[in-house]
């Protein structure tokens, strides 16, 4: 097959800077180049290529939205969109590791975090000499973040942190965790964020194994026993449930993108395919029924790529809002899946191989389609910003 073409319908690159688009366009070779030649071996093999993590430190795109002065690029939010769209087009498991260290690790440090927390920790991140993870997600508790059972108890100058994470991206190769926790009975209003090494006594990881979708990424379950740490490990300015979901606001504005990179992919394979595969004597792009479908691909491509784009220009004007990035993640995730679907159909039996690719995002598009929030908490956000009535309580 043709490396790959990018489908733009619309013209949206027209309405990039040179900037966006050369920052696309280096890591799109650098996906050609460095995470195709390893996927399918590593998506086989149920493993996450960490060959890589020099090198996507090397391309700056850890933390690339944080300033210059913690060691990161200080690129606009667009660029950012574009870094996760292109790491997707690769693999969901390589886009989701850059988003867990970008979004959900080093954002809240430096956001929430005190000026030696982000001296100390973000410059690091930055060059991949320390990896981290989040830990807020339960056993027993997912879309209901607020029912977390994990404590924190303050014990002079320790706090004393107990309890279980799961479904942790990067835990078994990471340093610090961020981990989120109640302070005072069960008040969500008393969640509280602490960096947590991972080394320190009573800190346990399993790797989660079985997995049918993200089998190149690393997931694992954090188990905290008596776990000490000290008054300068808390974030101190991130207090109550705010802190953790303008966390995964962040992390769900990248996966906006990230999911039109699968699609895309899902269609430039189906394209490509459909043009060289004969069938009763002409290419089986030139039949209808092909035709429809690849034109429906395009189209909601096309629109979830302006649903990015617009978002992207909202946050970095500092307008966009939460409800708007669950508009995006649900609308993108849900037509990436159906690209990648309707593109195994047009494989035929090809379709499950892992040499063509599709099969291997439609499975991972099912795990980015329930993580970060599932379409019906989605549409909740959205119902209660249109009608002003909450339907959680």
């Amino acid at each position: 097959m043709a490396r790959f073409e990018s489908p733009d319908f619309y013209n949206i690159d027209a309405m990039l800077s040179d900037d966006e688009k050369n920052v696309r366009d280096t890591v799109r070779g650098f996906v050609d180049d460095h995470v195709m030649p390893v996927i399918t071996e590593c998506y086989e093999e149920g493993k996450f290529p960490k060959e890589l993590i020099p090198k996507l430190a090397e391309l700056g795109v850890l933390g690339a939205s944080l300033p210059e002065e913690y060691g990161c690029a200080g690129m606009n939010n667009v660029a950012y969109g574009l870094i996760n769209q292109e790491l997707e087009r690769g693999d969901s498991g390589v886009r989701s590791f850059v988003s867990v260290q970008s979004s959900l690790c080093m954002w809240p440090i430096y956001t929430y975090g005190s000026d030696e927390q982000k001296k100390k920790y973000l410059p690091e991140m930055a060059k991949a000499n320390i990896i981290a993870c989040f830990g807020l997600t339960e056993p027993d508790f997912g879309s209901n973040p607020g029912g977390l059972i994990t404590r924190a108890e303050k014990k002079g100058k320790e706090w004393i942190i107990n309890g279980a994470k799961m479904w942790i991206t990067n835990g078994n190769m990471s340093d610090i965790a961020i981990v989120w926790a109640k302070t005072k009975g069960d008040d969500p209003k008393s969640i509280r964020g602490f960096i947590v090494p991972t080394k320190a006594a009573g800190f346990e990881v399993r790797e989660q194994k079985g997995k049918g979708s993200l089998r190149a990424s690393n997931t694992s379950e954090l188990f905290f026993t008596d776990v000490k740490v000290g008054d300068d490990a808390m974030l101190p300015k991130a207090e109550g449930l705010k802190g953790p979901l303008s966390c995964l606001t962040q992390a769900r504005y990248g996966i906006t993108w990230g999911a039109l990179g699968a699609a895309m992919a899902c269609f430039d394979m189906a394209k490509q395919y459909s043009k060289s595969r004969i069938v009763l004597g002409k290419p089986l792009a030139q039949f209808q029924t092909t035709q429809h479908k690849l034109a429906q691909m395009a189209l909601e491509i096309t629109k979830g790529q302006l649903l990015s784009y617009r978002l992207g220009r909202l946050k970095d004007e500092g307008k966009m809002n939460h409800t708007q990035v669950s508009m995006a993640k649900l609308n993108n995730v849900d037509i990436a899946l159906d690209c990648a679907r309707v593109a195994r159909e047009i494989l035929g039996a090809n379709g499950i191989m892992y040499e063509y690719h599709v099969i291997r995002h439609m499975c991972n598009l099912e795990s980015v389609k329930t993580y970060e929030g599932t379409n019906d908490v989605h549409s909740l956000a959205i119902g209660e910003a249109i009608t002003g009535l909450s339907a959680f309580m």
